[in-house]
């Protein structure tokens, strides 16, 4: 498959990968002189041919639109000012619907949504999901915690019979970052004190999970963290080895197959049983962190399931939602699992395990069951990242570094960290959004769902083009 790339020195739209529909006429591209680098992209005009007639987005850093509320103004007064700025750049807009692949604002326009940080692997809205959570609403959306609750009881089944083996245990909470405090706190009942992660590795905010995401920008204001964490490089069992030796017995090791946040970070194929095997050497705890790498993320369920490694321990989330309840999980062997099993009020959360939460996940594994959405993930990932490279592939070795990706998760690595903000700008200002990465600031990151469909990917590879191009022009002339 190939895909005709755009040129820094024409505007020659970009065509259609090999095998997917044509698509729709480019947007035009921004108006912008090289000598003046703060100069903004214009927003595309609304194409008869492309998939939906919508009215352009506002330019990034100008004023909200008139006539509806200053949403700006409520976050500055009572939300943060950091995010107003933020939002007022990106044109002042609110998101106020979805479905699918599509975010619409309060100005009416939508945007094709390549980001949420790997959440929508489903789209938005998944019907399946959302009739399940309607339901539980009209039923029982909240449990009293004292009787027993089916729904938790179905949810739990349905994710262990697709966890490696022996992982059948599983402890629901509401957020990624719960996922990794309980499995930190797990390891604490085993009499493991000592924690090992990764360099560049990200596994959330809150205090324990904090301690072990390897940046100094998000750690440093919350010192102390939690005690005796050591960081080794990723993809070195060499340097994990050296870490083990020094802690046997009383370690508990945190991984990703891939990092995310740390810039679509793919490690050397049979690191991870490599890390395994240490483990086990070393008496040491693995859990692996699959928040955004799993369910199909990465074109297989699990991205642990490339090299068949059993972890003690699995942190699920994101995608479990099926783009509708927050929900995420900690599953766990029979003897990891024990310390919980044995006491179930040594670890607990008023809301953790919800039916209406609990309903969302059982509905997203069952609807990725009928659909198939593993194995399209898997077909639609190389496609994507094929594609992508192709029109990347004018600005290689300049302005774009590398391009990497596995299944849905894709990276594009720049020269140069500012690339990443103005290209987003460029982007959402031509209507499609993608994330930065937080651990690595010259990564742009592309997490599209399983469920995009022909013309709106080819919607995305001509905007990403003519938005290289004006990138390229403002920074590079």
């Amino acid at each position: 498959m190939t895909v005709s790339p755009p040129s820094t020195a024409s505007t020659a739209s970009t065509g259609p990968s090999a095998g997917l529909a044509a698509p729709p006429s480019e947007p035009s591209a921004p108006s912008s002189e090289p000598s003046a680098p703060s100069s903004e992209p214009s927003a595309p005009s609304c194409e008869p041919s492309a998939p939906s007639c919508e009215p352009s987005a506002p330019r990034a850093g100008t004023a909200a639109p008139t006539g509806r509320p200053d949403i700006v103004d409520l976050y500055l007064k009572h939300i943060g000012s950091g995010r107003a700025v933020m939002g007022r750049v990106m044109g002042g807009m609110a998101e106020v619907r979805s479905e699918g692949v599509w975010i619409h604002a309060d100005d009416g326009r939508r945007f094709l949504d390549f980001g949420g940080y790997g959440v929508f692997i489903m789209g938005h809205r998944h019907p399946a999901v959302v009739e399940a959570v309607h339901r539980q609403i009209d039923t029982h959306p909240l449990a009293s915690r004292v009787l027993l609750e089916p729904v938790a009881a179905r949810a739990a089944q349905a994710l262990a019979a697709h966890t490696p083996p022996g992982l059948d245990y599983v402890h629901f909470v509401n957020s990624g970052a719960e996922a990794t405090e309980a499995a930190l706190k797990l390891a604490r009942a085993h009499g493991l004190t000592s924690v090992i992660t990764t360099r560049s590795g990200f596994h959330g905010k809150t205090l324990g999970a904090l301690s072990v995401t390897a940046n100094t920008t998000y750690q440093t204001p919350f010192q102390p963290l939690l005690p005796d964490v050591t960081q080794v490089a990723y993809d070195d069992p060499a340097d994990l080895e050296q870490a083990l030796a020094a802690h046997r017995d009383r370690a508990c090791v945190i991984v990703e197959p891939v990092q995310g946040e740390g810039g679509v970070r793919i490690p050397r194929p049979g690191y991870l049983g490599q890390v395994r095997a240490l483990c086990r050497t070393y008496g040491a705890l693995l859990v692996v962190d699959e928040i955004q790498t799993g369910m199909g993320r990465l074109g297989t369920w699990w991205g642990v399931d490339a090299e068949d490694v059993r972890p003690d321990v699995l942190l699920v989330g994101k995608g479990l939602s099926g783009g509708v309840v927050p929900v995420a999980a900690m599953v766990a062997t029979a003897e990891a699992y024990a310390p919980f099993s044995r006491d179930p009020y040594l670890h607990t959360s008023t809301f953790g395990a919800s039916p209406i939460a609990c309903a969302a996940a059982l509905a997203t594994v069952r609807a990725m069951e009928e659909e198939d959405t593993v194995a399209r993930a898997a077909a639609l990932g190389p496609r994507i990242l094929t594609a992508v490279r192709d029109v990347c592939a004018p600005y290689q070795g300049g302005l774009v570094r590398e391009v990497r990706g596995r299944g849905l998760l894709i990276g594009i690595e720049f020269a140069e960290e500012q690339a990443v903000g103005e290209l987003m700008l460029e982007l959402i200002s031509r209507g499609v959004l993608v994330n930065n990465s937080l651990n690595s600031t010259r990564v742009l990151r592309l997490t599209p769902p399983a469920v995009v469909e022909d013309s709106a990917l080819d919607l995305f590879l001509t905007t990403l083009g003519a938005a290289l191009r004006g990138t390229a022009d403002r920074m590079i002339g």
